[in-house]
């Protein structure tokens, strides 16, 4: 009989993990966990995303995202007009499709989880 499967913890990742530079000279985006090992046809994969003050990131989402404000503020807005001031706490679902502009006066940290293959975002 096969081991069931383990979890896998990421002690205080909110705070130890820091995420690369992806984009312009403030934003920052990087995979914590990925389920593409044990389920390439449908994974999902989580991480931080961090905004520093600077120039906006516009994003156009080529898969699903939920995103969680952890700390800081972010104002985001998509092409149907909708425009959020968002503070931890706050969540979001951006359907694939959707083109997104982040921006921050400050900067703001989120958790996401993306169905997408590790690094694929």
């Amino acid at each position: 009989m096969a081991s069931p499967p383990a979890m896998t913890h990421f002690a205080k990742a909110q705070s130890t993990f820091k995420p690369p530079l992806i984009a312009n000279e403030n934003a920052f985006l990087g995979d914590i966990a990925s389920s593409d090992k044990n389920d390439p046809t449908s994974p999902v994969s989580c991480g931080f995303y961090r905004l520093e003050k600077g120039t906006p990131l516009v994003y156009t989402y080529t898969y699903h995202e939920m995103k969680i404000i952890l700390e800081g503020e972010f104002d985001i807005a998509d092409e149907t007009g909708q425009k959020v001031h968002a503070v931890a706490g706050d969540v979001f679902y951006f359907p694939k499709g959707a083109k997104i502009t982040f921006t921050t006066d400050s900067y703001g940290l989120a958790f996401y989880t993306g169905q997408r293959a590790e690094g694929a975002a």
